[in-house]
């Protein structure tokens, strides 16, 4: 019986049909009717409706699409009355929910047809995973009617219950779970293939949703699992294996251990799989997946299987071999002109990726040797798809296996360059392919070492017959060059620049492209030397920009645009003369032309634009309003998001350019190339504001208020945060360079516009890694500014942000522990490396902290004293940590305390003292330097109030000095600030130390100080002070003074006025003792004397 009145269902039933129509203008019409007369008005007869449809229609299609309409109008949004955005269904009355929910039930129980009842299911599903979202509603009879699906005697009714268990997994609550249990291991046993592929999926939902604790009591069930497998192989059917591979993929990512007893039962039943020929190529690869995905998430189990490695990596090289079926002399391979077609799906091609996967997490001595049994004989094999899997395997593993090979780099050489030679041009291919990602992966041993290896090796391969073949020869030099020192390079060019000019000239478009970015790759490296070649080849370039105009030579103008600006930026101004203003006038003509979207000319320019302007500088500022607005434009595009509603719809954005999130039952797309795009254009804003400084800041308020600022909460891609991070204190400056410091201009740009932004995303940033270019965007901001900026206000939300962050730090480090404590110690190995980054990641955030901390206080004083002090419990805590990034956090904001705060830092001596004594004796060198640094603050700021402590402190920072290798890499920051900050106290404090003379001289024993620029003028002024006043310590030892004074010259310790001062007295020191300083000056090399000498003369 129909709850709605009669001609509401006849309206909506005509509406369906009419929204299924052909004619765009119905269906147009139907959509409008739909939003304003129904969605809008009254959503509650509007769903009741679509369920009842559901329930009554005799047209399965129709039926189908009213559960379809019902999805997505139950997950719209709309305002509920306190103005906050609510889904359409959630947000009815409770009763009217229950009425609508109980309606789709129904129609799940009764309805027939397997395609229908698929998509009421996920009409269900929709409506389940709102209330598991809501933490005050509930759907109990839900459960409860799934149960009963499951062990219903139609197979399609028990299909389904689990097809929403596994879109809603979250359903599932702790006090069900007994019963879930035994549906499942049911399910496992079912007479139906497709009821066990359902459960096994929908296992696996299930699974992941759990919490780690709560997973171990269901690790029972695999057993029931895997049996599952060995059937559907039999039965040869592709498909269905795929499916449950896949399932347990989704199982291994979530808990590989779960699978330890049974491991290398698995391992032999996905091998037999993989080397199975008669399975489709996609079940083979699944099954290779599956595999390698439990090299990605539990290493160590796979190292310890005396299967797993051997097989894998048997099993890698022969899908290698895959490959130029029904092509065995390369002809089809060789007369292909698009290079970019897509052989992701290859058999070969997953071979070697899985390979590179095994060399990046099993590791180098796992897998050399296994690997290596095979690769001879491959090479020297007759058939040339072994000798090419062997190279590309070769090109698989030398990331992951770096520490290894770059110690047999000369065999691992000798075994490629021989193959540039070999009859078959794939082979050759795959040779160049070897030696362009070992010139990458071993970067820069082979540049260094081997680069006459390398080099006369590619040369002859640049003149191959093949195009295929000479293009990869060039595309390895790429490689190569990146990494090069321009005097390596300089010898060859000649050779590398006459065979990649006959390339410009060669018939096919791709091998006069790839030409192309090789030219400007070793233009790049070789820089001034490059000069030479430019009479010869900006005439071809200029030539190529200024007539290819037909589509197919786009990309050709685009690489000869991106050649000759990196030919510019490699030759300088200077050399480029009058042919500068022709370059661009060359590009703003291409500009004009680009129309069509997908034009890579357009991509293209933007960067040659950015190179044009650092080889001009401010010459360049005439062509800025013609470069400006597009790039402008690129830079504040919005983000192109699409909600996607069904499986196909999802199938439609899977490639390419598309990243696809799931985000509360629903899937979102977005365009991550205009993300890209977007993330290019503030990049090269920046560009401008560093090169144009003062000359942009017309700009600067507009970019600020439109990109850089809404950038910094772009949360749809993080690059774009973190460059818009970069922009912002760029732009300041550029208004600071304009119009000055205390300006209106910069005081309204920093007031009206930035501060509260940078505020509020301290506050709002999820990401570890982007919040810690938050604080350093918000501290060079500060910095630019140069001067107190900060309102009480503003101060007080940088402190609510400073504990929002130090609380959620406290808290990741809390569920560290917790996660150390209960995980094995095989599985914390294997999670050591996303440990150690998790942890860096916080240790760099912390230290971006610090410096917006010290940047503060250098410009606000003792006024942010009041409310830093929020923290003072925090700071305590850390101070006394067994972390020792900890107690050097809150050391450095000590430090600043006593540094910017004077003799107001001594209301917090009793904090401070003991852990400034203490850190001096701690075992991390950046403790003892902070702690150093800090004792000598306090002796240069700290006042009469710290002399009592100053004077006790100095065995601490003789201790500090004396620790073995004490001016080693590690230690010498330490050493060198325990120094000055004696000289310090010895200066500034001389009435708190008991024996000045005694400790004086022992102090010159310290010396020299060669590394820390800013430490060092306080010493040896110190060190001038003694020679004034002719103290024995000084004038006793007149030629170690001047050594150790010549040390700090050599290393550019010392400059400036301070220079001329230390110099000035050890001439005095000299004259004075009559010490010759020739002998002393044998000591250095040649360049030192010089430099020593110029400051003595």
């Amino acid at each position: 019986m129909s709850v709605l009145p009669a001609e509401v269902n006849a309206q909506l039933a005509q509406l369906l049909q009419q929204l299924q129509s052909p004619d765009n203008n119905v269906r147009s019409q139907a959509e409008d009717i739909l939003q304003d007369q129904w969605t809008s008005q009254r959503p509650e007869w509007l769903l009741m409706g679509l369920a009842e449809q559901i329930a009554r229609s005799d047209d399965p299609n129709t039926r189908s699409f009213a559960a379809v309409i019902f999805r997505r109008i139950a997950s719209k949004t709309r305002k509920n009355a306190y103005a906050q955005n609510v889904e359409i269904f959630i947000s009815l009355d409770q009763e009217q929910c229950t009425a609508i929910r109980t309606k789709l039930l129904e129609t799940l129980v009764t309805e027939t047809e397997k395609g229908v009842r698929n998509k009421i299911s996920d009409a269900v599903a929709e409506l389940a995973r709102q209330y598991t979202d809501s933490t005050t509603l509930s759907w109990p009879d839900l459960l409860q009617v799934l149960f009963t699906l499951s062990q219903a005697p139609d197979v399609g009714k028990r299909e389904t219950a689990f097809r929403v268990f596994k879109t809603t997994p979250g359903i599932i609550e702790k006090q069900h779970e007994d019963a879930v249990a035994q549906a499942f291991a049911a399910a496992f046993k079912d007479d139906s293939v497709a009821v066990r592929l359902a459960a096994m999926e929908a296992f696996a939902a299930f699974f992941g949703n759990l919490p780690k604790r709560s997973q171990t009591k269901f690790y029972v069930l695999l057993p029931e699992v895997l049996n599952i497998l060995p059937p559907l192989k039999d039965s040869q059917d592709p498909e269905d294996l795929s499916k449950a591979l896949v399932a347990l993929i989704g199982l291994a990512e979530g808990a590989p251990r779960m699978f330890k007893q049974v491991f290398n039962v698995l391992v032999q039943f996905s091998i037999s799989v993989i080397q199975d020929k008669e399975l489709s190529d996609l079940c083979r690869q699944n099954a290779l997946e599956l595999m390698a995905t439990f090299a990605d998430y539990a290493p160590s189990m796979c190292k310890k299987d005396p299967n797993y490695t051997n097989d894998m990596i048997t099993q890698c090289l022969s899908l290698m071999t895959d490959l130029g079926e029904d092509d065995d002399d390369a002809a089809e391979w060789l007369a292909a002109d698009d290079l970019d077609e897509p052989e992701s799906d290859q058999n070969h091609v997953a071979g070697e990726h899985c390979m590179d996967r095994l060399a990046n997490k099993l590791g180098g001595m796992v897998v050399l040797q296994p690997t290596f049994n095979w690769l001879p004989r491959m090479l020297s094999s007759p058939a040339w798809r072994d000798r090419h899997a062997a190279l590309m395997a070769i090109s698989a593993i030398s990331e992951g296996c770096r520490e290894q090979m770059i110690g047999e780099l000369k065999q691992v050489l000798d075994l490629v360059v021989p193959t540039l030679k070999d009859p078959h041009p794939r082979v050759r291919w795959a040779g160049c392919n070897a030696l362009g990602q070992m010139s990458t992966d071993f970067a820069p041993t082979m540049q260094k070492d081997y680069y006459d290896h390398v080099l006369s090796a590619i040369l002859p391969v640049l003149n191959s017959p093949e195009a295929r073949v000479k293009s990869h020869a060039a595309a390895a030099l790429v490689n190569f060059c990146e990494e090069a020192e321009k005097s390596v390079l300089e010898p060859y060019l000649d050779g590398l620049l006459t065979s990649l000019y006959r390339l410009l000239q060669n018939e096919k478009r791709y091998v006069q492209e790839q030409a192309l970015s090789t030219i400007a790759t070793i233009a790049d490296a070789a820089e001034q030397a490059f000069s030479r070649y430019y009479d010869t080849l900006m005439p071809i370039l200029v030539s190529v920009l200024g007539r290819e105009s037909d589509k197919e030579y786009r990309l050709l103008r685009a690489k000869a645009m991106e050649c000759a600006t990196l030919i510019a930026l490699a030759v300088g101004a200077p050399r480029l003369g009058g042919d500068a203003a022709m370059l661009v006038q060359l590009l703003a003509n291409i500009q004009d032309s680009v129309q069509d979207p997908d034009d890579p000319q357009a991509q293209y320019l933007m960067h040659c634009w950015g190179r044009m302007c650092r080889v001009m500088g401010k010459a360049f500022l005439p062509y800025m309003p013609k470069v400006l607005p597009p790039l402008l434009e690129l830079a504040g595009a919005k983000a192109d998001i699409q909600l996607l509603d069904d499986d196909e719809q999802i199938e439609k954005f899977q490639e390419d350019g598309w990243e696809l999130v799931p985000l509360r039952g629903k899937t979102i797309g977005i365009k991550t190339s205009s993300m890209d795009d977007k993330h290019m254009a503030i990049e090269l804003l920046v560009v401008y504001a560093q090169v144009l400084e003062e000359d942009f800041a017309p700009h600067a308020d507009q970019i600020m208020e439109n990109i850089a600022l809404p950038g910094l909460a772009f949360f749809f891609h993080d690059p774009v945060r973190f460059v818009s991070a970069k922009l912002v204190p760029q732009l300041l400056s550029c208004v600071k360079k304009a119009y000055g410091p205390q300006s209106e201009q910069l005081a309204r740009l920093w007031n009206d516009k930035t501060v509260e932004k940078l505020l509020e995303v301290l506050m709002s940033e999820p990401a570890i890694d982007t919040l810690a270019e938050m604080y350093q965007c918000f501290y060079e901001s500060v910095e630019v500014i140069g001067r107190p900026c900060l309102t009480e206000t503003h101060l007080e939300r940088f402190m609510d942000g400073a504990a929002s962050t130090i609380e959620d730090y406290q808290e990741r480090v809390r569920l560290r522990e917790e996660e150390r404590e209960v995980v094995p110690a095989e599985d914390a190995e294997d999670e050591a490396e996303e440990l150690l980054m998790a942890i860096e990641d916080d240790q760099t955030l912390l230290s971006d902290m610090n410096k917006a901390f010290h940047c503060v206080f250098k410009y606000q004083g003792p006024n942010f004293l009041r409310h830093w002090q929020r923290l003072l419990n925090t700071y305590g805590a850390f101070l006394k940590s067994a972390d020792p990034t900890q107690r050097q956090w809150a050391l450095c904001i000590m430090d600043d305390v006593l540094e910017y705060c004077g003799p107001q830092s001594s209301q917090y001596a009793e904090l401070i003292t003991q852990p400034l004594l203490q850190g001096c004796q701690d075992p991390s060198p950046a403790i003892r330097q902070a702690a150093a640094y800090g004792i000598g603050v306090a002796a240069r700021h700290g006042g009469d109030a710290w002399s009592g402590f100053l004077g006790g402190a100095l065995p601490f920072l003789f201790e500090v000095m004396q620790v073995p290798d004490a001016r080693n890499e590690d230690n010498v920051y330490a050493t060198e600030n325990a120094c000055a900050a004696i000289a310090k106290i010895l200066h500034f404090n001389a009435a708190a130390v008991a024996q000045p003379d005694q400790v004086a001289t022992q102090w010159i024993n310290t010396l020299p100080i060669t590394n820390d620029e800013e430490a060092a003028p306080y010493a040896y002024l110190y060190l001038v002070e003694l020679i004034s006043k002719q103290h024995p310590a000084v004038t006793s030892q007149a030629p170690r003074i001047f050594v150790f004074v010549a040390q700090a010259l050599e290393a550019e310790a010392l400059s400036g006025q301070n220079a001329a001062r230390v110099v000035a007295a050890t001439k005095v020191l000299l004259e004075g003792t009559s010490t010759d300083v020739s002998p002393l000056l044998q000591q250095f090399t040649p360049d030192a004397q010089q430099t020593i000498r110029a400051h003595f003369v």
